[in-house]
């Protein structure tokens, strides 16, 4: 099975009909991550991620499946400080 999102020059391609209910998707574009996912109405949720760590981190990331985990990281982090 291919992936539903694919990054092209002129921007991002979706193929909704390959994503599964409720998992995260992502791609990068233009030093962004683009985050998206299916939920159970079929309705596209749409997020873009700047921060340079996150996005360093996932550029290097050799598994999509791990990508989850360093948003989680992050925030448990982040929500230590406050």
């Amino acid at each position: 099975m291919s992936y539903p999102l694919t990054s092209e020059k002129d921007g991002i391609k979706m193929k909704p009909e390959l994503m599964e209910i409720d998992k995260l998707y992502h791609c990068i574009f233009q030093d962004k991550v683009m985050l998206v996912f299916k939920d159970n109405m079929e309705m596209l949720h749409c997020y873009e991620i700047e921060e340079k760590e996150l996005v360093d981190k996932v550029k290097t990331c050799s598994n999509p499946d791990d990508v989850e985990k360093i948003f989680e990281d992050y925030i448990k982090k982040e929500n230590l400080k406050n």
